[in-house]
């Protein structure tokens, strides 16, 4: 049974309100990515060719998850606005029924990324010198989508109800585990033998699977918040219905972004392995300062979606704007500081290749300023997720990516002097054309109206 002693955090002061749920996300999500600087720190130890083997594979996995994504940020959104209307029963209900509709849906990509890994590969351009590398690397990864789905669903759930901090444990132990394993895996201990670049995605694999396991054994303890029991598995396909097409556009609008990356590195690999290795190591940094505003935006949306649910939509609009607020200055502090220190950073995960360090700070030099512009779009984007107006986010970043900043890239990168560099500059010109787009959409003030639950049903 639910504890009475669960938290209502929309109750509290907007400022506290966003601080106490922000920052437990935002060092979940900066310890998260954690996996994927651990890989790219002791892969880069193999040399550029390995680390440019991992690079090749990330937007891909990226994309395979941003598949499933969609819907558990549906399954987030339902169970908020439940838990602002203090419905603790369809709480359970919605957190078990997207639970089982992201396993099915997970499944179904884990397979075929996995057969179809080689042919993907080939897709995007890996040479004869990397390509044994990513495919070992690609085909692990793709069987630990099931376990990141589950997480990802369990890190929703807790963060829509007020409780952030769980997740954060887990993911500062396995993560931790992670860094341990992945030397294992990679170079071999005595009896085990070193797996090469394939060794960094084995070691994800069971650590994700941990914290999988400890995810779902939480929700089912009942202690906070949500108490899942096995009746609330048995299909609910009305309910299902209404959180995928809730989903589906933020699962289309995520995938889009990360296709986009797909066909950006794919772009990048046309310049060579240590373009590709460049872009790797610049990517790591530009994650950090991402996971920070998405950090931030979630604990916007979360914050919003409880207030329309308890229908306090003053709230929600005061909530919307000091987050935006928020996110500019944080996000652009961090710009900043990426922008002085961009060799320095570089050179952690490529010590001993001048080459790479050269190209990595350069592309930081390039973005780093324009980190502000994606913390307001992302802001402002999770507004109209919260309201469940889902396709909006999907029509901006259709917008952004496909129609400017994809063709701008290939324009400037092959038909004009910059040839690589074109490709970066392209970038913070998406940033700040986004952000702008985002907020006219947001001051005309359409999600203020929509309404996705009811306020009388129990299950």
């Amino acid at each position: 049974m639910i504890k009475k002693t669960t938290k209502y955090i929309a109750q509290k002061p907007v400022l506290r309100s966003i601080l106490s749920l922000s920052i437990p996300i935002i060092l979940a999500n900066i310890i998260q990515s954690m996996y994927q600087m651990t890989d790219s720190f002791w892969v880069g130890r193999l040399g550029g060719a390995a680390l440019a083997s991992v690079s090749i594979c990330s937007p891909i996995i990226f994309l395979a998850i941003a598949l499933g994504v969609g819907f558990a940020i549906a399954g987030s959104t339902l169970v908020a606005q439940y838990f602002g209307a203090k419905n603790y029963s369809m709480v359970s209900h919605s957190a078990a029924q997207t639970l089982l509709l992201i396993t099915f849906i997970s499944i179904i990509f884990s397979s075929i990324g996995y057969i179809f890994a080689p042919q993907i590969l080939s897709l995007m351009g890996a040479n004869s010198e990397i390509f044994a590398m990513a495919l070992g690397f690609l085909r692990v990864s793709f069987l630990a989508v099931i376990f990141n789905f589950s997480f990802f669903m369990f890190q929703s759930i807790m963060r829509s109800i007020g409780r952030p901090q769980i997740p954060v444990l887990i993911v500062a132990i396995t993560a931790l585990l992670n860094f341990i394993l992945d030397p294992l895996f990679i170079f071999g201990w005595k009896a085990i033998p070193g797996f090469g670049v394939q060794g960094a995605a084995v070691a994800t694999l069971f650590t994700q699977g941990i914290a999988a396991i400890i995810g779902l054994a939480i929700l089912f303890g009942g202690k906070y918040g949500v108490d899942l029991k096995i009746k609330h598995f048995i299909p609910d396909f009305k309910f299902m219905k209404k959180a995928f097409w809730i989903g589906l556009p933020t699962s289309i609008e995520q995938s889009s972004r990360n296709f986009a990356m797909t066909l950006v590195i794919s772009l990048v690999a046309s310049f060579g392995t240590t373009a590709v290795a460049s872009y790797g190591a610049g990517m790591n940094i530009n994650q950090v300062a991402i996971m920070v505003g998405v950090g931030l935006a979630i604990a916007n949306g979360t914050l919003v979606g409880q207030n329309i649910g308890a229908k306090r939509l003053d709230l929600a609009i005061n909530i919307s704007k000091i987050n935006a607020l928020i996110s500019f200055v944080v996000l652009s502090f961090l710009g900043l500081l990426s922008f002085i220190f961009s060799k320095n950073l570089i050179s952690f995960f490529i010590p001993n290749d001048p080459m790479v360090i050269q190209g990595g700070s350069n592309i930081i030099r390039i973005v780093s300023l324009s980190f502000g512009f994606v913390g307001l779009h992302m802001s402002y984007s999770n507004v109209f997720s919260a309201a469940g107006l889902t396709k909006i986010p999907m029509y901006l970043t259709i917008f952004s990516q496909w129609f400017f900043q994809i063709p701008l890239s290939f324009f400037l990168s092959k038909y004009t002097p910059l040839g690589v560099n074109g490709i970066w500059i392209a970038l913070p010109l998406t940033n700040i054309l986004g952000s702008i787009v985002a907020y006219v959409l947001y001051s005309k003030g359409s999600w203020k109206k929509s309404k996705i639950i009811e306020h009388n049903p129990t299950v």
